[in-house]
């Protein structure tokens, strides 16, 4: 079970476990808004499951630099394998070193590009000019990212207790894939 959490103004913002989000309702961080079919029973304590929460204070980010992981690495590429071009689901992209590690290449934002399984396992442990392959953009630390919805899930994956939350989100989904 997992819990959708929202922003202050309602947004969807991510996705957390059930028990963190019970953690933060308890430190009144959140609240709850809908619950899970499903008892939760502690020594003094009784309460449904929460599936949403939403955040109770809005904080502003002072980050000077976007952070490096893998999905500002998909989100940079635009959800598209560099070496092929095609726009493919999360669950079918991974992240390819460009000059492999084996090589001394470093999980750095220069170095890290999206690929699909295919192109990857085609890669191999070579440079793209050795495996015949053609990066469609140089990887670059971006300064920003672009607007893209919070939450990525595949189709079919979206709660139904979540959907008045999410709004266009699943046909959004659709859309990277």
């Amino acid at each position: 079970m997992q819990t959708l959490m929202l922003t202050p103004w309602m947004a969807p913002h991510k996705i957390i476990s059930w028990q963190r989000a019970v953690v933060l309702a308890y430190l009144g961080k959140v609240e709850v808004i809908e619950t899970w079919d499903c008892d939760l029973r502690g020594p003094s304590v009784s309460m449904k499951a929460p599936s949403v929460v939403r955040l109770t204070k809005g904080s502003v980010s002072t980050k000077q630099s976007v952070r490096f992981s893998r999905i500002n690495v998909f989100t940079r590429d635009k959800f598209r394998c560099q070496y092929c071009g095609e726009r493919k689901p999360i669950k079918q992209l991974n992240y390819d070193h460009v000059i492999p590690r084996v090589r001394g290449g470093k999980t750095v934002w220069e170095n890290i590009v999206t690929s699909c399984y295919a192109c990857n396992d085609r890669k191999g442990s070579r440079t793209p000019e050795e495996a015949g392959m053609k990066l469609l953009r140089k990887p670059l630390k971006p300064d920003t990212l672009p607007v893209v919805p919070p939450i990525r899930l595949d189709e079919g994956d979206l709660p139904e207790q979540w959907e008045p939350y999410c709004g266009d989100l699943a046909r959004l989904m659709s859309l990277s894939a």
